[in-house]
């Protein structure tokens, strides 16, 4: 007898606290108990998701970064051509965004669709191309030949060239298109207005050489090669980008028996006055 009460009222006081405590139903106060508890096993999932998805953020910043040079975002790209063991690849990044390249540096390089292939110039063309701006190289085959950076179009901190067995062949260093030991003059003490711009690589005059004007256009503009005077030296009016004097130097920097002299000559108004014969 004793046996079976306590049997009831234990059954009794299930049904009781089943019914009371019913998690998963509303109770009397009109809340669901379930909101109110502790989700441990969930949290942690949760946390767990948390720490997913900002390792997942991180990994696409980082491949966001990695297209971001200077501040400026740019796409990567490829060019190819010729075939077998001499095709020629070139990998490089260009600007997202059409920038103004610095009109003086001498090269530009950009990415021509229409030939599609990589144009060295003073200014694109039409702008039917794109700048190049960041990490460039360039294969033979497998063999890497030639890399460097790209800054607007300009070539950039250090460039290396290899032959095909991978060895060292050239090393040198630019500054925004220009050699990065030239020697660099301006007009006034705040360095705003450019006056000369003399290229030296490994202690010798070698590259293109530029005089400015006041008013900023070019007024004289040539090429050195080790520390001589070649080809064809050009000056300028100060105003509209018109010719005034054109003089031809050898060729070749080591024929000291070549006399330079003037080719042609302009007036103000773009009147040719003389033409030199050779």
């Amino acid at each position: 007898m004793l046996y079976a009460a306590a049997a009831v009222q234990a059954q009794e006081l299930t049904e009781i606290d089943t019914a009371e405590f019913n998690i998963f139903g509303d109770t009397e106060d009109g809340f669901s108990l379930i909101k109110e508890m502790p989700m441990t096993f969930d949290m942690e999932h949760e946390l767990e998701l948390s720490e997913e998805a900002k390792e997942a953020t991180k990994r696409k910043e980082k491949r966001r970064k990695r297209k971001v040079f200077y501040g400026l975002k740019t796409k990567k790209s490829f060019a190819r051509r010729g075939y077998g063991d001499k095709i020629e690849l070139e990998i490089f990044h260009y600007l997202k965004d059409y920038k103004e390249t610095d009109p003086y540096v001498p090269e530009i390089y950009w990415f021509d669709f229409t030939r599609k292939r990589i144009r060295t110039t003073g200014k694109i063309e039409d702008k039917r191309g794109v700048v190049l701006h960041g990490p460039y190289k360039r294969f033979v085959g497998e063999q890497l030949v030639e890399e460097g950076i790209f800054y607007k179009g300009t070539k950039h901190g250090r460039w290396t060239t290899y032959d095909r067995n991978d060895m060292l062949t050239d090393k040198r260093k630019y500054y925004r298109g220009w050699p990065k030991d030239s020697k660099v003059r301006y007009y006034d003490d705040k360095q705003t207005k450019l006056k000369e711009v003399i290229p030296i690589v490994y202690g010798q005059k070698e590259g293109t050489y530029y005089y400015f004007h006041e008013n900023g256009t070019v007024a004289v503009k040539g090429e050195y090669k080790e520390d001589e005077k070649v080809g064809k030296w050009t000056e300028y009016y100060p105003f509209m980008g018109r010719r005034k004097k054109e003089i031809q130097y050898p060729s070749d920097p080591y024929d000291h028996s070549y006399s330079p002299f003037i080719s042609k000559e302009w007036d103000r108004s773009n009147k040719l006055l003389y033409e030199g014969k050779l």
